[in-house]
């Protein structure tokens, strides 16, 4: 008798000969300005995406800044968040804020920390690069922004899956960066969940005070199991002044959670 073929071998296999393309929304492209800024960090020019609200033109006031990894024009999440933003402005139940997303070279590479698992290798052979690109947006972009907006010193970053990785890591090691986090689906099983398993001591030695971190997870086992379980490290591990809410979302999928969840994000984390 022949043996069948493990079907959750082959899609695996799959997966990794043809990885996953971050997920793509066609909304209508919003008035934005954009620009350059040359890196020495990263060795490399990124492109910056940047929706300021509707008032801000027409006035001296400052505004709270949101930064957006996968934050191009094209195949990437900035036209869906910049007009769910503009949606929830219009209707007066956010504060303005203005949006600046971060336009990917190397997506894969810049969200992901190191990792020891051989499988995460195959798929991303040049991962590893989240800390550059973290002091990038640290020593380099927050400065460019200030100069060039009117900014308050209040900063969010929002950022769905591999994004939402980064937003989860960045919260864990480095939390005097953004007062806000947002990650969505955050793919917390990379390195075997080593930010999960590490989550507790992050925590208790990490300034958490005034900041808020907001996470969601859509019915993907790999991914719901991740953050379930961060939800409960963050239940035992109580930090005074830290404020975050999870929300499970088992009727969602990965590819529909983002829009799915958005809008309440942002109510919970910039709600008048």
């Amino acid at each position: 008798m022949k043996s069948t073929p493990n079907v959750w071998l082959v899609l695996t296999l799959l997966l990794i000969a043809c990885p996953p393309k971050p997920i793509q929304y066609n909304d209508p492209v919003p008035d934005h300005e954009s620009f350059a800024l040359a890196s020495k960090i990263l060795n490399e020019t990124r492109t910056l995406n940047v929706w300021l609200p509707p008032k801000y033109k027409s006035g001296d006031a400052k505004y709270p800044v949101v930064y957006m990894p996968d934050g191009g024009i094209v195949g990437e999440d900035f036209p869906h968040i910049a007009n769910t933003l503009a949606e929830l402005i219009s209707a007066g139940t956010i504060q303005p804020v203005i949006l600046v997303g971060i336009q990917n070279t190397n997506r894969k590479r810049d969200l992901t920390g190191p990792t020891v698992v051989a499988k995460d290798k195959e798929w991303i052979p040049e991962n590893g690069g989240s800390d550059a690109f973290r002091r990038f947006i640290r020593d380099e972009l927050f400065m460019e922004v200030n100069k060039r907006y009117r900014t308050t010193d209040t900063r969010t970053i929002v950022g769905e899956s591999l994004a939402g990785l980064f937003v989860t890591e960045t919260f864990l090691l480095a939390p005097d960066m953004f007062n806000n986090y947002i990650a969505v689906d955050p793919s917390l099983w990379w390195n075997d969940q080593y930010l999960v398993k590490n989550a507790g001591l992050l925590l208790a030695t990490g300034e958490m005070n005034g900041r808020k971190f907001w996470f969601a997870g859509s019915s993907a086992k790999d991914i719901q199991e991740a953050t379930s379980k961060l939800a409960d490290v963050l239940t035992k591990v109580v930090r005074p002044g830290l404020h975050w809410k999870y929300s499970p979302e088992p009727n969602e999928k990965h590819n529909t959670i983002f829009k799915a969840v958005k809008q309440n994000a942002f109510l919970w984390m910039l709600g008048k």
